[in-house]
């Protein structure tokens, strides 16, 4: 293991890993806050599930549109510098919130001010995400391609690491400390990043480019000049009576059209930049229009969005359940996620090691089964039937959330790599953004639509009669993404399509 990242320093930098992994530990501990944003919704703010589901869903929303941020640090660099910059810009939108939250009361107590933080904080978060993916395609493209699995492997790594500790933290603060707390403490982790940012370097780019057309203009210009001072002697030499007022006036005019020439120049160099950029923003949005104009892109890419559109969510309102009918409290849903963390890292392995080479059309299927079956037991859970044979109810919970996690990485592992093999070359890392956005919408509007169903059916705090019926809605509707499956190519494995 050590002789490994000393492998990893070597070819890409101290500073390079320690910034990736910083960002994807972050990532991964922002469930150490999220814990407690979930907790002020329901018990500072008094907001029914539904309510609450739709303040998250509108905050994670920008995680829906990843390619913009893609596509604005591929073609407008700032200052000659496509990363850095963009990645300085996001940690702060990330930071920002957190003390504003933990110092303003003000901004605490109003649902719509903290969905506009919340949605900032996504917003710097989501653009980091990018970035930094960005950063790694490149860093193995042009250094060292061999590392490139290595480096993924870190990332993860750190992300579940930042995850597993985010979540057992959480839980022993919200019983120790106050949430404002919790937001102030959460900031010194975007802090660590934005100064970590300033320890990576990053070259200008088109510098070769600009620099020839530096070299082109100012031989242009040198040639001009040589000429008007070569004119300019003979006319001397011819016209020597000429008084020392009109040699003066003649260098005065000379000044003046080699200020202009430089001005000339400038404007002509901004003209390039701004040609350069638009015609590499023309190109990424065209290849990403005739990528999805293709049937072998655009069906998979509906079926996995129709997967999440047609299956309400109802995480927060088994949240509020457990929590107020089942009197769970932070710490134990704190080890809740862990364990789910766990489940996810299995389903990792698992796939990895079984089910590479299964169609991808039968591991889908079987995650759906799975779901609906996840499904049933928190029907058996909300039922109380688990009590009747002696089992309790942290037990149901914790199984339910590590066997769900672990089915659903089951069902994202078939995605990445179905999203890998379909991205043509030179738009991989633009149109892979674009598939997760897509993931991420369809979630977002899974949100949507468990919070319209939560309302539909009066689920609120204290409240939760019709639970049982919302949970067996789910279920029925696992099953309408089964009946889609043709749109997943036939023959596409884990290995190939």
């Amino acid at each position: 293991m050590i002789g490994w990242l000393k492998q990893l320093r070597n070819a890409f930098g101290a500073s390079f890993l320690w910034l990736i992994c910083l960002i994807y530990f972050t990532q991964g501990f922002r469930s150490f806050v999220w814990t407690a944003v979930s907790y002020h919704l329901k018990d500072r703010l008094k907001l029914s599930p539904s309510a609450s589901q739709f303040v998250s869903s509108v905050a994670f929303f920008p995680w829906s549109i990843k390619p913009l941020y893609g596509i604005l640090s591929d073609c407008f660099p700032i200052k000659g510098r496509k990363r850095i910059p963009y990645l300085v810009i996001a940690t702060v939108l990330s930071l920002v919130p957190w003390p504003v939250l933990g110092l303003n009361a003000f901004f605490r107590s109003s649902r719509w001010h903290i969905s506009v933080l919340l949605t900032v904080q996504n917003l710097g978060s989501a653009m980091a995400d990018v970035v930094v993916d960005a950063m790694i395609a490149e860093a193995v493209r042009f250094e060292m391609a061999s590392f490139a699995g290595d480096l993924q492997s870190i990332s993860w790594l750190s992300m579940a690491l930042g995850g597993i500790c985010g979540s057992l933290l959480g839980g022993y603060a919200l019983t120790n400390i106050q949430i404002e707390t919790i937001f102030l403490l959460f900031s010194v982790l975007p802090a660590i990043q934005l100064l970590s940012c300033g320890l990576v370097k990053e070259n200008h780019i088109g510098s070769k480019g600009l620099a020839e057309f530096d070299n082109s203009v100012s031989s242009s210009h040198k040639e001009k000049e040589n000429a008007i001072i070569l004119d300019e002697d003979r006319f001397s030499l011819k016209k020597s009576n000429r008084s020392a007022s009109r040699r003066k006036n003649s260098q005065k005019h000379k000044t003046r059209r080699t200020a202009i020439s430089a001005k000339s120049q400038i404007s002509d160099k901004e003209s390039y930049l701004a040609l350069n950029w638009l015609h590499s923003l023309k190109a990424a949005t065209y290849s990403l229009i005739e990528a999805f104009r293709q049937p072998i892109i655009l069906r998979p890419m509906t079926w996995f969005f129709l997967a999440h559109i047609t299956v309400p969510n109802l995480s927060t309102v088994m949240f509020y359940y457990q929590t107020e009918y089942l009197n769970l409290n932070a710490s134990f849903l704190g080890t809740v996620r862990v364990v789910g963390w766990l489940g996810l890292m299995l389903g990792t392995f698992a796939y990895n090691r079984y089910l590479k080479s299964m169609k991808l059309r039968k591991i889908l299927l079987s995650a759906h089964i799975g779901l609906s079956l996840m499904s049933v037991l928190d029907m058996i859970l909300v039922s109380r039937i688990s009590l009747a044979y002696g089992i309790s109810d942290k037990i149901m919970v914790l199984c339910g959330s590590a066997l769900a996690d672990a089915i659903n990485q089951f069902k994202l592992m078939p995605f990445l790599i179905l999203s890998g093999q379909l991205c043509p070359p030179g738009i991989e890392g633009t149109l892979f953004a674009l598939f997760m956005s897509i993931n991420n919408l369809g979630s977002t509007l899974g949100s949507f639509a468990g919070a319209a169903l939560a309302s539909f059916l009066n689920l609120s705090s204290g409240s939760f009669d019709n639970l049982l019926l919302g949970i067996a809605i789910q279920v029925f509707c696992t099953y309408i993404p089964v009946v889609l499956l043709f749109l997943i190519p036939k023959h596409a494995t884990g290995i190939s399509t």
